[in-house]
């Protein structure tokens, strides 16, 4: 009798996990996102745990810039994609590559957030604020000393990176005029690489998200440069993207003020 008892609790406590793993198995949901670093960098990296434990919802990140992300959207192959940039810039760097968008309105756009762009130079640079006029010339290579800035005696090292090329192209534009950078740059590949060069180079630079000025690196103050964080989905979001949105909408702001 008891033994009976017994097997029927085991069978019966296994077919409850058995059903709740169904459950959540049905409840998680999958996005796919197509993204630059501003986005990856200010937004994604952030929420992806805390939403998966808020909302089931998983995040799948694809590195590869605004442009080809809305190329994969395009083909279906992601949710949707984002980039540190306006949707009408967005829409004219696409007609610049060679892919121009036919029917723009089959595009919903949304901006999520905001990229602040911040200039890291390593501890060894003690500058503690830098006007637009003296961005210019640091970036442009027209300094060549911190001293001309009103820093140490150290040769100014430009470093840039391969694989920003939104980040290096608002800069430009905000805080150098159009200016182009300096050819004997240092370049390398992603903002985690350009911070991690200028913090084991002595006197070097570079720019980058706000979130990578942490203790490792100097952030002088500077005149504010950035720009929105937009998102775009072929349609309506629905699904799990629906749920991404209203998370970052909602109780995502916060984790994403961090």
């Amino acid at each position: 009798m008891l033994k009976g008892w017994i097997k029927n609790s085991c069978t019966v406590a296994m077919a409850c996990l058995l059903s709740s793993a169904v459950v959540g198995s049905a409840l998680a949901e999958e996005v796919k996102i197509g993204a630059g670093a501003a986005p990856t960098e200010n937004v994604f990296n952030k929420i992806k745990e805390p939403m998966a434990t808020a909302t089931g919802v998983t995040m799948t990140l694809i590195s590869n810039g605004p442009e080809q992300a809305l190329k994969d959207l395009d083909a279906g192959l992601i949710d949707a994609a984002a980039g540190g940039l306006t949707f009408p810039d967005w829409m004219e760097m696409m007609a610049k590559a060679n892919y121009p968008i036919a029917d723009k309105s089959a595009y919903k756009n949304r901006v999520i957030g905001k990229d602040i762009i911040k200039v890291l130079t390593n501890k060894d640079v003690t500058v503690t604020s830098l006007s637009k006029e003296q961005l210019t010339v640091i970036f442009t290579g027209k300094a060549k000393n911190w001293s001309e800035v009103g820093g140490p005696s150290l040769p100014i090292v430009l470093v840039t990176g391969t694989k920003i090329p939104g980040t290096l192209k608002v800069f430009q534009k905000q805080a150098m005029d159009g200016a182009e950078y300096d050819k004997n740059a240092i370049a390398v590949g992603d903002a985690a690489e350009m911070k991690d060069k200028v913090a084991t180079t002595s006197g070097a630079v570079c720019i980058g998200p706000m979130s990578k000025a942490d203790a490792t690196v100097n952030a002088p103050t500077i005149p504010e440069i950035g720009r929105p964080i937009t998102l775009i989905t072929k349609g309506e979001p629905t699904g799990g993207v629906k749920k991404m949105l209203d998370y970052i909408r909602g109780e995502g702001q916060k984790v994403i003020a961090k």
